[in-house]
């Protein structure tokens, strides 16, 4: 008779912690958003592809630019600049010029800038570079090309 009750005992004991745990499990997935709601929304790949295409954009490869002599280049913020061929002035800003990261130093107006040196422009401020005669250029970033 004690062993009975002692296996009813246990028994219940587990019919118990397994009904515990299933009331658990259920609460914690009810507390869950939904797939596809606004609190957990379901993306496509396409979606993903795009946003990551977006991050990468046109800082990805350098683009090969033509400048005519008197033309300027201002480049966008965080831009890269080389010049390949021709020659060209840095255009700086009333403090401050371009870095040269390849001499380190910063170019300010009219400073010649010398072929196969790595050039950033900090700010989106007007800052790039003026062809002194026709040349090529190798930019990475945003930029316009002004007459």
């Amino acid at each position: 008779m004690k062993k009975m009750k002692k296996t009813i005992m246990i028994t219940c004991s587990i019919i118990l912690i397994f009904v515990l745990i299933v009331s658990s499990m259920a609460v914690l997935f009810a507390a869950s958003p939904a797939p596809g709601s606004e609190e957990d929304p379901v993306v496509t790949k396409s979606y993903v592809d795009g946003q990551i295409a977006g991050l990468a954009g046109e800082r990805e490869v350098y683009v090969p630019v033509e400048v005519k002599a008197g033309q300027r280049l201002l480049g966008g913020e965080g831009a890269e600049i080389i010049l390949r061929i021709g020659e060209a002035k840095a255009i700086g800003n009333a403090d401050n010029g371009i870095s040269d990261l390849t001499g380190g130093q910063d170019l300010m107006t009219d400073a010649s800038i010398e072929r196969n040196h790595l050039l950033l422009v900090p700010r989106n401020d007007g800052r790039g570079i003026a062809a002194v005669s026709d040349g090529w250029l190798m930019v990475r970033g945003s930029y316009t090309l002004e007459e």
